[in-house]
């Protein structure tokens, strides 16, 4: 089989691996230096009971691998303030810091703590000296603007992980104007040869790769995970009756549904954006084509008629066209498919080939594989105007996932002689890959935003 042909179908059993107890550990390869200069100061904590994880480790190494921020290392501090009222601004503008964020913990009660802290904007600070006083119906009231948000939180020693990361995000939004995704989860696909019984394992883990969950073990191939947009379920391919099935699971429940077992392929399962239909491929027909199955009453709706395989769809946000990869036009390219009428339109021309296609959040961009001078590079064309960007410099790039705010894509690729993740972000300017402690690990799926 052509490595085309290997690609555009998406049903491939490469291997991947990971042992179940592993985590995938983020290693930044590029971007920090262009990224804006901010500080997390270490949390101070007040009482006697063991803290389980530094918040302020947690905050940084977020913000840090958004690509955007670059945050001071602890030793390059000028100081270790607790709150607003401890910040000398002066010192914190010699370093070229924009803003600060400060906290305390204290010990609340069994296994309960006091978590607060400030974002604080420096230059504000440092221009009004802290808190102004300002006329306000007639009466002198002091006010901080220069404090972007603060607040109080009581936690258990389970939630500090969780917390950390919601910290982040509003730090983020405040900072950038957009939403943070930190408390957000991928879902992956692993296999391990030394495990006989059930080598392939579907996990899903936090964005950063802790608090791993094996949502379930198979003696044959995984592959394809997708998330409900509620970010309950996982529709996914599974080949345990020797034949390709699409089967959806509960996170929470371990829950199955069996959903597609025609002949042929069943393949390539994409939710649509309100959780009520699934984008899938099926041959029952005799060629590959897109279907719409309706999950309430499994009423299937097929999209395209084509000799040529049409695979991996993917839904625009307003739910009213697919993207999808096909040979039709000779090489693997993008195309859309609109729902209401069923017209088909080219959507990329760049390089060899170009497949894996997925619309940003905002419905602005394309992103997806490309391949040049045969190499596999993950790339984006800008909608309106078909401005083309190669984001990546690695090989044998596949499966690009988007985080829910658009601001980071996570992928597959070589490195070594293995199989692992990377991360690259929307401009291409910050990358990290997320390799497995031992083995290969695919086919990344990142979460919707969760409630």
């Amino acid at each position: 089989m052509s490595r085309k042909l290997f690609l555009i179908l998406g049903l491939t059993l490469l291997a991947f691996s990971q042992t179940s107890k592993a985590a995938l550990e983020i290693v930044i390869t590029e971007g920090i230096d262009t990224a804006r200069p901010i500080a997390v100061v270490p949390f101070k904590y007040e009482g006697t009971a063991n803290i389980p994880l530094n918040i302020s480790e947690i905050i940084a190494a977020d913000l840090m691998r958004s690509g955007k921020f670059k945050p001071l290392l602890i030793d390059q501090m000028p100081q270790l303030p607790k709150n607003d009222g401890e910040v000398d601004y002066s010192s914190w503008t010699a370093e070229g810091v924009e803003a600060i964020l400060v906290g305390e913990i204290t010990d609340n009660a069994l296994d309960r703590f006091t978590v607060s802290f400030e974002l604080i904007d420096v230059l504000r600070g440092q221009i009004t000296g802290g808190a102004v006083q300002v006329l306000q119906n007639g009466r002198l009231v002091e006010t901080k603007d220069h404090i972007m948000d603060s607040r109080q939180v009581v936690i258990s020693t389970g939630q500090f992980r969780r917390y950390a990361h919601r910290i982040s995000d509003i730090a983020y939004e405040k900072l950038t104007g957009e939403r943070g995704a930190f408390l957000t989860r991928i879902a992956y696909v692993t296999i391990n040869h030394e495990d006989e019984s059930y080598p392939y394992k579907l996990i899903v883990a936090d964005y950063d790769g802790a608090n791993e969950q094996i949502l379930l073990r198979s003696k044959e191939p995984l592959m394809s995970p997708s998330w409900s947009p509620d970010g309950a379920k996982l529709a996914y391919v599974t080949f345990e009756n020797d034949r390709s099935q699409i089967y959806i699971q509960d996170i929470y429940t371990g829950k199955r549904q069996l959903v597609t077992s025609y002949d042929g392929i069943n393949g390539a399962p994409q939710w649509g954006p309100l959780g009520k239909r699934l984008a899938l491929v099926l041959s029952k027909d005799g060629n590959p084509e897109l279907y719409v199955l309706e999950l309430a009453n499994k009423t299937l709706t097929r999209l395209t008629r084509h000799r040529s395989i049409d695979t991996e769809p993917s839904w625009s946000p307003d739910g009213k066209f697919i993207v999808f990869s096909s040979e039709r036009g000779g090489n693997a390219q993008l195309y859309s498919v609109n729902l209401a009428t069923k017209r088909v339109k080219r959507l990329t021309f760049e390089g060899e080939m170009n497949l894996g296609g997925s619309i940003t959040p905002n419905g602005k961009e394309l992103v997806l594989v490309n391949r040049t001078q045969g190499k596999y590079h993950i790339a984006k064309q800008e909608l309106a105007t078909g401005n083309f960007q190669v984001l990546t410099t690695t090989r044998l790039d596949e499966s690009p996932s988007i985080a829910p705010n658009g601001s980071m894509i996570i992928y597959s690729t070589m490195h070594g002689n293995g199989q692992v993740l990377a991360l690259v972000s929307i401009d291409g300017r910050f990358k990290a890959r997320l390799p497995a402690a031992n083995g290969q690990v695919k086919s990344p799926a990142w979460s919707p935003f969760f409630k």
